[in-house]
């Protein structure tokens, strides 16, 4: 599933298309994704004007004129493709539309932005801009990794007793926002702490050098385009290239980047999900 590196990155790349631009019309193929699209939601996006685009945690935010907000969740498959106009340095023409674009928004500016999503576990959904914080997906989630609120004073505070793996409380939507799998990994790589270790009992100045090392990690990843695992794309259809400068994520078997390690790294299952780490330079 898309983190928030691809989420910002495919953010990003359709914004161009849509700020400030009027949804002429919206076709959308099908009564739900993961969940049912809120009732007549063709006839609500058509002639509104998009005002910005915003991330929060793993979703896109749209905010419209019309008071509304327009939550788009990628899922594992979903992908925003723009065309008709240039993005970039490319310009892609209007492709034959595909049997698994969902949603199509028609952009007064000639653009075409569609939600293709062959697993259908994304998501779209129409909220009050207003009471958006009140709304399910949004409420419980924790401050986001890049903002000011994600500090060593709050991690070490959140820290604090929990007996549950670190790599298991990064994951935790509710404590920090938008880290998965993938990065979490990375950071606890450079970290140089073990992924099973208990997150209460690493020292706090431990738990401080985490917050430095997450920023770095997602900067680096939005700045490469995010990492291309199985289905993402970038909005022109494009790969992100984080993947080849990942230094544990999937490495299982292969040497330990750290020049004086003679390890390999070794891949654990944890609430079912991959871990990858080195034995010697992460304890």
């Amino acid at each position: 599933m898309p983190e928030l590196p691809e989420v910002e990155t495919v953010k990003a790349g359709i914004a161009p298309a849509m700020e400030g631009q009027m949804i002429v019309a919206a076709d959308v193929n099908r009564p739900d994704l993961r969940w049912p699209f809120p009732e007549n939601m063709a006839t609500r996006l058509k002639d509104t004007r998009v005002l910005g685009l915003r991330r929060r945690s793993k979703y896109i935010l749209v905010d419209l004129d019309s008071g509304e907000t327009l939550l788009i969740h990628l899922g594992m498959s979903g992908r925003m493709l723009v065309s008709g106009v240039k993005i970039g340095e490319f310009h892609h023409s209007h492709p034959v539309p595909a049997k698994h674009d969902h949603v199509v928004l028609h952009m007064e500016n000639g653009a075409r932005v569609t939600f293709n999503d062959a697993r259908r576990f994304g998501a779209m959904d129409l909220l009050d801009t207003a009471a958006q914080e009140d709304h399910w997906l949004i409420r419980d989630i924790g401050p986001e990794p890049l903002g000011n609120a994600f500090d060593e004073t709050y991690l070490i505070d959140r820290m604090k007793g929990k007996n549950t793996a670190i790599k298991t409380a990064l994951l935790d939507q509710r404590i920090v926002a938008g880290l998965g799998n993938i990065y979490v990994c990375e950071v606890l790589f450079r970290a140089g702490i073990h992924p099973k270790r208990k997150a209460g009992q690493i020292s706090a100045r431990r738990i401080a050098t985490l917050v430095p090392l997450i920023r770095d990690v997602l900067s680096e990843a939005i700045a490469a385009g995010g990492s291309s695992l199985r289905d993402f794309r970038q909005s022109d259809g494009e790969l992100g290239y984080f993947q080849h400068v990942f230094q544990v994520y999937g490495q299982e078997g292969k040497s330990c980047v750290t020049p004086e390690c003679q390890k390999t790294i070794q891949r654990i299952v944890q609430s079912g999900r991959s871990s990858f780490f080195c034995p010697q330079c992460q304890r």
